[in-house]
């Protein structure tokens, strides 16, 4: 590999013009062209550079082509993956983003590609993952960029089909300790279903579709009659803990409340911890084009970021793209399906299927109208499929910022929402006119006669009528508060007419909003590092509101002596899960692993239920503690929180030792990225890994850090962290983690982690000779003129 110290030259035949790559002294590669065609052709050489084998895995699993590497035990993803890609009018689909998006991702795959060219001449460049398993990256094509779907994110199929089978069950009620809905409306299954016709079953291929890719020895050396043993490899639990913690913050501050009188921007998109970063800082700027920020390397443009006069951030917003479809099949011929008074055939794509160390394989893909078929019983004549938003032009995630990204003011950055179709989101932005504005966006399907939160028939009476248009989705532009936020929180206006068409219902816990927004609301003169500070907060909604009720509850009874103990520790508690802090490590071991499983034992008894219900609505199990006078009694309540808190304390004494002044949250609650390679290498297994580090914070604190209900093992949360100074750019700063590159041999592989688990950040700089002076490694990039040859 080339020593990063040092100066480059290479030679690139598709470049037009010399451009340079300057990697500054934290892995940022600040790219420089004298045109958007060698611009974008360069970010994608880049991307390869740093990120290659996550690139090419991305790529693999995405097109379901994982098995043609990995061999049988892959094939059953594959197959899935290939149910959710975009098949549709590529010419629609390329003019949904931006009008030169063809050309964009042309020149990107480009840039891929001429890396992986430059590895064929000069191997030491490749990543040494390549050499563990015996594969070689394969080449890009434009489409594979806008094509693959499976990696974004989009709501709430698998959560209908979850709703459905809680209600078989039980009711409605109890499914409200899984998923709060706000606004609240009645759930009934429609005319003509059966919750039997819903079957779990049913969110297998889903699942599996948008599965991480794992590697396991049995998994590698599996043949090709144990395909269908690996179409389990996340199991439910897994997929809804993922889809409750993956969100985001963000939030820009008017010039009138902070110090130096411009705009702040902050954005921290949440997403499971892996190794490389699922983001990616760069800087791309050619003639006319001026771009800092992040993204996902596997696209081009930046998505969360700033230009010469405008910065943006998103977060998840909870717009319902997603509905399950049940469809009665003609008897006799399972193929047909009733729709809109006749029948209709099931559509049924025979796909080829390369397989390691194998023949060929054949399998069939099934769809209806609607989507993917996700299930099929032929007894009951039933089968069931999923409509989303991904098979539509213009759903590729995050493209749309191909469009936002040039913006020359928020007032226009929001005018170009249109072009955002995944994830649905709240867009923040802030200019250096002093504007400020929050604009949700993202496809919206128009439901007249159904709120979208069971699965309805498919035969004709419950369709989509388009997308709401992004101007009728919630926004603010200049508010009166000086200031717009969101953490993914339920954010609808509450004077919205009922009697609209439903956008969402279903919304992540609003402890991160609340914190965030009283903060905000408190501060007149706010700066850069009171962004950091909000960014890295670990104060705990749920623990003052729990400790507090303890608090209570102790002046009138008398405790036993872990409780005794435990309210010694909890005085004077500031509620903040420092990585230092031993209530913070009574806190969290009581309500994760006592109080909350109790509370869910309470409502929902039965054990199966349970595990539907899992990992529970925080929102409604606080509710539950705070006015406990509607659905059980003080008493009850009370008795719980006791017996857990005992329990909880003496769990702690188990796990970390008999004196509580020396429990630290840190010792439990530590960040491990590893390395999906790591559980098959032959040696030094683990040296691929980063950490494990302690960190603070939980899935409740501005401070995103989310869990493993098993070990505490943080999984999600922040990796890539942006505060940003409008108008005096250099003054922005940024983290990633574990560190810029995906390459182990790279300096810039985890040199960010240690910053990063403590919640410090490095300089996002964007002038020249700020950037000039912090280059550690340049890159000269030449064309090749006709006849000429050069190496």
């Amino acid at each position: 590999m080339v020593d990063p110290a040092i100066e480059e030259t290479i030679a690139l035949p598709q470049l037009k013009a010399e451009a340079e790559i300057r990697v500054d002294r934290w892995g940022i590669p600040h790219i420089r062209a004298e045109g958007e065609d060698d611009l974008f052709l360069l970010q994608g050489f880049n991307a390869a550079r740093d990120r290659l084998w996550q690139l090419d895995l991305w790529r693999k699993r995405g097109l379901g082509h994982l098995s043609a590497d990995f061999g049988p035990g892959y094939l059953a993803q594959d197959h899935a993956a290939r149910h959710f890609l975009y098949r549709g009018d590529m010419n629609r689909e390329w003019l949904a983003y931006a009008p030169d998006t063809q050309a964009i991702c042309t020149a990107f795959a480009a840039g891929v590609n001429a890396y992986i060219a430059l590895c064929e001449k000069e191997p030491e460049r490749l990543p040494p993952e390549f050499a563990v398993f015996n594969t070689r990256p394969a080449l890009w094509q434009p489409e594979d960029v806008v094509r693959i779907r499976s990696h974004a994110l989009t709501r709430n199929g698998l959560s209908e089909i979850l709703r459905a089978n809680v209600m078989a069950k039980t009711d409605a009620a109890t499914d409200l300790l899984r998923f709060e809905i706000d606004p609240p409306v009645e759930v009934k299954l429609a005319d003509g279903l059966s919750f039997a016709d819903i079957p779990l079953e049913a969110m297998r291929l889903f699942k599996l579709a948008t599965a991480p890719v794992t590697f396991q020895k049995e998994r590698l050396s599996a043949g090709i009659a144990d395909i269908w043993t690996w179409s389990e490899v996340t199991d439910l639990g897994e997929v809804v803990q993922r889809s409750a913690e993956e969100g985001s913050n963000n939030w820009a501050v008017h010039g009138t409340r902070t110090q130096s009188g411009r705009p702040i921007l902050a954005s921290d998109p949440h997403r499971a911890h892996a190794v490389p970063s699922l983001r990616y800082l760069v800087h791309l700027e050619a003639p006319g084009f001026n771009v800092i920020g992040t993204g996902e390397p596997s696209a081009p443009g930046v998505s969360i970021g700033h230009n010469e006069r405008t910065a943006f951030g998103l977060t998840i917003f909870g717009a319902d793209q997603e509905d399950i479809y049940v469809y009665e099949t003609r008897e006799g011929d399972p193929d047909s399906y009733r729709h809109a008074g006749g029948w209709e055939k099931i559509e049924r794509v025979e796909e080829r299927f390369v397989v390691k160390g194998h023949d060929e394989q054949r399998l069939k893909l099934s769809f209806t109208r609607h989507g993917p078929v996700l299930s099929e019983d032929h007894a009951r004549r039933r089968a069931v499929a999923m409509r989303t938003v991904w098979h539509h032009p213009g759903s590729a995630a995050y493209l749309g910022s191909l469009s936002y990204m040039r913006s020359p003011s928020a007032e226009a950055f929001a005018a170009s929402l249109d072009h955002w179709g995944t994830p649905s989101v709240n867009h923040v932005s802030a200019d250096i006119e002093g504007n400020i504005g929050w604009f949700t966006a993202g496809f919206t399907p128009v439901r007249h006669n159904w709120h979208g939160l069971l699965p309805v028939p498919g035969d004709g009476s419950h369709e989509w009528d388009g997308f709401l248009p992004a101007q009728d989705l919630p926004r603010a532009f200049n508010p009166a508060s000086g200031f717009v936020a969101s953490a993914n929180e339920m954010n609808l206006p509450r004077d919205r007419d009922p009697s609209a068409t439903s956008i969402g219902h279903e919304w992540a816990e609003g402890s991160r909003a609340k914190r965030i927004k009283a903060v905000l609301a408190g501060d007149r003169s706010h700066t850069l590092a009171a962004s950091m500070a909000l960014q890295t907060d670990v104060y705990s909604r749920p623990a003052e509101v729990i400790v507090s009720l303890f608090k209570a509850i102790a002046l009138e009874t008398t405790l036993d002596a872990s409780q005794a103990r435990a309210l010694r520790l909890f005085e004077g508690w500031n509620y903040h899960l420092d990585a230092s802090s031993a209530p913070a490590a009574l806190f969290e071991v009581w309500w994760m692993k006592h109080l909350r499983p109790g509370l869910l034992q309470h409502f929902a008894p039965d054990q199966t239920i349970r595990q539907l219900l899992l990992p529970g609505d925080f929102d409604r199990l606080l509710s539950l503690l705070e006015t406990p006078e509607d659905l059980w009694s003080s008493d009850e309540r009370n008795e719980l929180l006791l017996w857990t808190l005992t329990k909880g304390f003496d769990d702690c004494i188990t796990r970390l030792g008999k004196d509580p002044s020396a429990w630290r949250w840190g010792d439990l609650h530590r960040a491990l990225f590893e390395h999906a390679a790591s559980r098959v290498k032959d040696t030094n297994k683990t040296d691929w890994n980063v950490g494990p580090l302690p960190v603070g914070g939980s899935r409740s604190t501005p401070m995103h850090a989310a869990y493993r209900l098993g070990d505490f093992g943080v999984n999600a949360g922040a990796s890539v962290r942006l505060v940003m100074d409008v108008g005096a750019w250099d003054n922005s700063v940024c983290v990633n983690t574990p560190g810029q590159s995906g390459d182990p041999r790279s300096p810039h592989y985890a040199d960010l982690s240690e910053p990063w688990s403590r919640g410090d950040y490095v300089p996002l700089l964007y002038s020249r000779d700020k950037v000039d002076a912090a280059t550690t490694h340049l890159i000269r990039l030449v064309p090749v003129k006709a006849g000429e040859v050069r190496t």
